[in-house]
Formats: structure tokens, sequence, C-alpha cells
């Protein structure tokens, strides 16, 4: 029986009654994604048309699911927030604070030791507040999420940014910070600007090597890493109907990497499958009953263009099996085409590991795919070149994977079983070897491959496959090598060619389990104390952040201009750092330590303006801070995409940097900056971004009169006594003017809750 199956009901209970409204007010057929948007809404029935990439909108959202590293900092806001329990369904899962380096039982015995005390505070905090909270080795989050709580027709946030997963269950599923996440739990409604829609019409049906991965990767090529921003890309067609529901997670998963909202599938058969595989055949049940709610209307996939703002076309048939990268997760290069890409680009071509797992590739036909591919080796006596490493996505897929004999013919091969959790693909991977930043390529199954993701080492050329082809990569040590047409020499000397993968869509025999790893919150949580030390170094309570001083701003220095990328990996690194998720002061020293400065094009060296001497990032700002001086970050295109992690927008804030100026924005991280009470502002002319000079003291002007679509206008007073004004733009609503006012917008719940 599924959780929260009461809850699931209600949903479907007013679907009907709450579609059919929208339809009234829309006045045209209905895509899905629309279905399930205005069947949220906060107030009810809609009593209006809302206007895409437009209006902002406020929605109620099903439940809230948060890891264990942004869940930290998010259940330190909630503590903040007046409330005795959460207000819908939430859990936390702890998954990325496990560190990859031996296998799973000493990997995850070490963690469990090192981060005990966080684990406990996650516990008794979830406990207290009525949260469900999965243990260390119980899962990736969005793999879990997807085997117990997903849902179609459901609208979930999610404290990550490829929480868009559970779209694979025909959710709309969005990632978000973790004062969103706070919001909610709190029984606030949840804001977000009605999304633009694309559609991808999928025809024909994947075979031979050509895996689910390859449709993202191929739709990464195509939009890149921003083209989706703002947009929720809706997947569709007789392909669509033809994918597995795992396939279409990690198709939608993967929808993180190219700025989507969010990505989806209709309701289908596959759907139906793996909710009777996983125990929930009441959810099943339940949304036959309302089926053709939860999918478009008939006329939206007849003539999608008419309903869609862009319009893709897939043809499975004629998909190849690709990689993406490195370095970046949209460059596509066809399996056929990589040996010359590579001798053209200089990547190193010797494969040095093929690492399968992450939350985008690590259910049970994942698996099933890759070890046919493994037993192939085996049986026809190849010897594999590169090192191999797993990540089972959840106890449930590792425990019926070990019983079918899917994880022992890994290790025939000398594979790495680790633990069942993200590990590499979110940097905790104690690599051997990485210190040294040797040139070397990876291929993995994950989803992002930004320089020193994986390992921490520059110098890593990471490529993103199916887990298939990782696994005859990885065999073959060779990026260029193409299975569809080369063969390999085995310890006999004989020239072998690796089959076509295969794999149970679901496990024959049915998942089994002897302990998922979840623990109840107590029905009664009034009682629980939640502790913090107030000497810890990995666990700090938050104190407000101060409100505006209600003038503008003047004076500020330049902390930083960044040069080219400048994701939350560059403005807040992973790997190492996580241990401080929980402890603002601490994680704060890593601020901005990736982002390469435009005068020097170093990493982490910086002017200061009070000494004119260089050092870090970190220690510049709180120079600045201990002088009671304001600062400015100022940044390329797409700043802050990749991770959710409000951590990047918070250590800025906490440190006083007072406004960060782009040429554009990643979605989530403009609106956590937002909810932080920092101002987000975008150049009108992005040419201006080269008038900023590194001893420019910045004024901001028009702050006392702040107003949704009101530009403000910029001084740059340069050293030699120039100076320069600039348009800058913003997308502040009324409501978020009132967060930047407050100094947040937690000081506004916690001044309501006080009332």
């Amino acid at each position: 029986m599924a959780f929260d199956i009461d809850m699931i009901k209600k949903v479907y209970s007013q679907y009907e009654e709450r579609v059919t409204a929208a339809r009234k007010m829309v006045n045209k057929p209905l895509t899905l994604s629309e279905k399930i948007l205005y069947t949220h809404l906060w107030s009810g029935n809609a009593t209006e048309a809302y206007e895409r990439g437009k209006s902002y909108v406020d929605f109620a959202p099903d439940r809230v699911a948060m890891q264990d590293a942004t869940a930290q900092m998010a259940l330190l806001q909630f503590m903040q927030a007046g409330r005795a329990k959460a207000a819908v369904p939430s859990t936390v899962h702890c998954d990325h604070l496990i560190q990859a380096k031996e296998g799973a039982d000493k990997d995850l015995a070490r963690a469990k030791s090192e981060s005990s005390e966080v684990f406990n505070f996650l516990s008794s905090v979830s406990n207290k507040y009525g949260i469900g909270f999965w243990k260390p080795g119980a899962g990736i989050i969005h793999q879990v999420v997807l085997e117990n709580y997903a849902f179609p027709g459901g609208l979930m946030i999610g404290t990550d940014s490829h929480t868009v997963n559970a779209g694979g269950l025909g959710m709309v599923a969005i990632g978000v910070g973790g004062a969103d996440a706070c919001d909610v739990m709190a029984g606030l409604p949840w804001e977000l600007k009605f999304p633009k829609l694309i559609g991808v019409k999928l025809t024909g049906k994947l075979s031979g090597w050509a895996a689910p991965k390859d449709v993202i990767l191929k739709v990464a090529g195509i939009l890149t890493v921003k083209g989706g921003t703002g947009a929720i890309v809706e997947y569709f067609g007789d392909g669509a109907e033809s994918l597995s529901c795992t396939g279409k997670g990690t198709i939608c998963n993967m929808g993180a990497e190219i700025g989507a909202t969010t990505s989806t599938f209709g309701y289908d058969a596959s759907m139906e499958r793996y909710l009777r595989a996983t125990d929930r055949a009441d959810v099943a049940d339940a949304a036959n009953a309302i089926k053709g709610h939860l999918t478009a209307d008939p006329e939206v996939y007849a003539n999608p263009e008419e309903y869609f703002d862009q319009l893709i076309e897939i043809n499975l048939s004629e998909l190849e099996p690709s990689l993406n990268g490195p370095f970046t997760p949209d460059l596509y290069t066809p399996a056929s085409r990589m040996r010359e890409e590579a001798q053209k680009n200089g990547w190193p071509t010797k494969v040095e590991w093929g690492l399968i797992g992450s939350c985008t590739n690590s259910s049970y036909e994942d698996l099933a795919r890759a070890a046919s591919i493994a037993r192939q080796a085996v049986d026809k006596g190849l010897v594999t070149k590169a090192e191999f490493g797993i990540n089972p996505g959840s106890e449930q897929v590792r425990y019926t994977a070990d019983r079918d004999g899917l994880l022992k013919t890994f290790e025939d091969l000398n594979a790495t079983i680790f633990t069942n959790a993200c590990g590499p693909c979110i940097g905790m991977w104690d690599r051997a070897g990485a210190d040294k930043q040797e040139k070397n390529t990876i291929v993995h199954s994950f989803n992002r491959n930004f320089a020193k993701r994986a390992d921490g080492n520059p110098n890593t050329y990471a490529f993103v496959t199916s887990p298939e082809m990782v696994a005859a990569i990885a065999i073959s040590g060779d990026l260029g090598f193409n299975p569809v047409t080369d063969t390999l020499t085995n310890k006999n000397g004989e020239q072998v060619k690796l089959d076509p993968p295969t794999g149970d869509e679901l496990p024959t025999k049915g998942f089994d389990v002897e302990d998922p790893g979840y623990q109840a919150p107590a029905a009664d949580g009034s009682s629980v104390v939640v502790e913090v030390s107030p000497t810890s170094d990995r666990l700090q309570l938050l104190e407000p952040f101060a409100p505006w001083e209600g003038t503008d701003l003047k004076g500020l220095k330049v902390l930083i201009k960044a040069k080219g990328k400048c994701t939350t990996d560059h403005i807040s690194m992973a790997g190492p750092w996580l241990k401080y998720r929980g402890h603002l002061d601490n994680i704060s020293n890593n601020l901005l330590i990736g982002a390469v400065n435009y005068f020097n094009d170093k990493t982490d060296n910086v002017q200061n303006q009070l000494t004119g001497e260089y050092g870090a990032v970190p220690a510049t700002q709180r120079a600045y801070k201990a002088a009671g001086i304001g600062s400015i970050v100022v940044g390329d295109e797409n700043y802050g995409e990749g991770s959710s992690r409000e951590h990047a927008a918070m250590e800025p804030r906490h440190l006083g940097v007072r406004a960060v100026l782009v040429k554009s924005f990643a979605r989530i991280h403009e609106t956590n900056l937002k909810k932080q009470g920092m101002l987000g502002l975008t150049f009108d002319n992005k040419d201006d971004y080269d008038k900023i000079q590194e001893q420019d003291n910045i004024d901001i002007i028009g702050l006392t009169e702040f107003a949704p679509n009101k530009p403000l206008t910029l001084v740059l007073h340069h050293a030699d006594g120039s100076e320069d004004r600039i348009t800058v733009n913003h997308t502040y609503n009324a409501q978020q003017i009132e967060w930047f006012k407050a100094g947040g917008a937690l000081n506004i719940i916690r001044a309501n809750q006080a009332k």
C-alpha cells in the first residue's frame, strides 16, 4: 500500500472539477502540464487564464522531498517558522554525505561515524515535525521517491534540482531551494512564474544500443544548458509510450541540465506496471479512474504546434548511442563520431573509470542492461581495461539485483559496488590519484560533468552516457569504441563483438527487500528535543538576516567579476564541503572559490580594494564585511546553473554581498537569491558587462522606489575618477520586493507566526 494514499485520493477527487474550470478559463484544450498546474492552484478552481512566462502564480504542492545536504539548511529554517508539524507530507533522504572509496560496507560505516551528528540531527528533527526519514544507505532520494511517493498528476517540490526525476511517473516535480520547501512545510503557498511549454514528440521505438538516456542527451544537444529555462518539457507520442517508467525518469531527471523547470510524461501502461510492481496497486487503481485527466487533451497531441511554445520531434528508431561532454552536459556526440571528435579536440581516449549509478540511471532495468554487457565480457573472455564502479539507486534495487545475480556479474569484472548513494556523481568520491590532477577520461551514467565535479580534478574529462554504454566503454578502455560496429580482442587473441544489451524492465520475480531503511516519525513529536551544540562545526542555528536599510546602496565593492560558466558548483562546491551544509559560517569559506576571475583568469584570487592585495574570495569578502562595506558579484550567462543548492545564495548573503549582477540567471538560483533578501539583477545591455572594472565602487539607485517591471540604475565609479551609468533589470514582483525589504522571506514567515 502506498504512502499518503488518502492525500492522493483527495487530489484525484478534485481533478475533474478543477480541469473543467481551467479548460473554461483557458478556452482551449489543455496540455498535461497545464492540467497539473491548474489543479494545484492555491486558490482552488481557476478563475483566470495565466500567461506563460509572465504570470506569477501561487500553487499548493502535494509533498516535499529533501536530501541530507540540503535538508539541513531547509530544516534549520523550518525550525524558525513556528509550526508544530509539516503541513504537507515531507521526507528526508540521507544520500549525499556518503563518500565512495572502498565499497559499500566500509564506506557506509565510515559515513555513519563521520556524519553521525548530522544524521542524528536530521533524524530527530524529522521525528519531531512529522517528516519521514530515510536512513543512510536507504538509497538516492529520487529513486526512493519514484519507488514510494511519486504519483501521476501530482505536484511536488524538492530541495534538489533532480527532483524532476518524478516526471517519469507523470508528476510535475520541481527542484527548489530550502526556503521554498520551508514555505510549503509551513503551510504557505508556493510561488512560481507560470512556465512556458516545450513539447517533445517521440516516434518510433528504441532498439539495439540506443537507450532512454540517448533521448535526453539528444534533447540537451538541441536545447543547450539554458534552452529549457522557464519551461516545462512535456514528452508525448507513440515513442513515449514505448519507454519504461524508469526510462522516462531518466529523461526527466536530466532535464535539469537544460535548465527546464521540469519535464513530464502522460500516464500510461508503463507507469501502471511500475506502480503495481512497487506495491502501489491502490495508486494505479485510483489513477485509472481518472486516466483521461492524467494526460493532455487529445487535440493537443494531434496538433501540438498549436499548444506548445516550442516543438521538437525525435524518431527513436533513428537514435544511436551517444555521449555528452566533456565539461558540459549539452555537448552531444554520437558514438559513431566520438573517435573523430576526440582526436580533433585533444580529448584523452584512454578511459580510466566507468561509473554506473546516480539518480539518473540506477534502476533495476539500468543495472540489468549494463549487467548483460558485463556478462558477455566474462563469457567472451574479455578483460576490463578501465576500473568499474556501481551505485545502486536504492536498497530495494540493490537487494533485488543481488538476489538476481546482477551484482555478482559486475563483481566478476572486478567492479566495486558502492553504497546506495550519490557518491561520485556529486563529488563524494575519494578517487586515488585525483590529487595529482593528471589529464584523464572517465565515462559515467550521471547527469552532470562540470570540471572538478566527480573527483575534484579539473583535468578529468567526464562523458555522460547510458549505463550499457558505460559498461561497453569501460570494458574496451577506449572512449572512441563504438559497440555497434567495433570488435574487441579477448584474452585468447580472438576478435569478439558485444551483442546489444538486454534487461528486464521490472524484475520477473518482483522486487524484494529486507530493510528499506525507512523511519516513520512520531505520531506526536512535541516531546522530541532537537539539540544543536553551540560548538559544533557541522551544525549552526540560523540568525535572521538584517532587513533593508530603506536607502539606495552606495559604495559597493566588486568582489568578483566571474568569467564564463559559473554554476552553483563554482559558487558553493560540493565534495568535501558537504560536511558543512548545516553550518552557514563554515561553508561560506567556499564562496565562489571555483569561479574564474575575469581580471586575471585565476580561481579564488581577487583583489581586496581595501589593501590592494590579491587573496581568496571568502577572505576578501570577510574583510569587506568586517569593515561594514557591501559588495556586488558580477557574472556571465546562465549564472547559477546546476544544483538547486541555496547555499550558493545564502553564503554571499551571510558574508555581506548585497547584489548579484549577471547577463542571465538560471531559474532556481535567481529564486534562491530573492528568498534570502538579495538583489538579483540583469544587464539591460549585456555589453555593459565589459564596463565593470576591477576597482569600481558601485551605487544601486532607485531602490527607494523599487517596483515590479521598473529598472534600476547602477553608477560605476571607476578608479580613474570617471563613471558610467547603466540600466539593470529585475524580475521581482510585489511579494518578492517585500522579501527584499524584510531581509528575506523567512523573516516574514517568522513575523506572521509570532502574531
